[in-house]
């Protein structure tokens, strides 16, 4: 059996991945474009709700000792998964482009130190 922190670790992994595959999708487009392209647009959104699955699962004493509201990427998954019709795309978007190239610092930082 896995230990908790080989777990963490795994889902960290996760993480950085669906980041990864995000930034990778949007590359180079527009705000205009992303919302015109629902394979994008869609395949966004389900990594966005692996990332906060996968926050969920990393055990909290971890997260606790970083200074980042973790409540907003589980709000995030739940969000989409749950109020799937109200969900503002401008929002995703600036969530793409302003938030996440921070997170993924983070989350690689995590992994760094272990």
């Amino acid at each position: 059996m896995k230990s908790d922190k080989q777990s963490g670790q795994l889902r960290i992994h996760h993480i950085l991945k669906a980041i990864q595959d995000i930034q990778s999708f949007t590359s180079g487009i527009t705000y205009e474009d992303f919302t015109k392209d629902a394979k994008i647009y869609y395949a966004c959104l389900y990594l966005f709700a692996i990332i906060g699955e996968a926050i969920v699962r990393i055990d909290s004493s971890l997260l606790d000792s970083y200074n980042y509201p973790w409540y907003k990427v589980r709000s995030f998954r739940n969000f989409i998964m749950h109020e799937y019709h109200a969900i503002d795309e401008k929002v995703v978007w600036d969530t793409i482009e302003q938030e996440l190239p921070e997170f993924r610092k983070l989350m690689e930082h995590i992994l760094e130190v272990g």
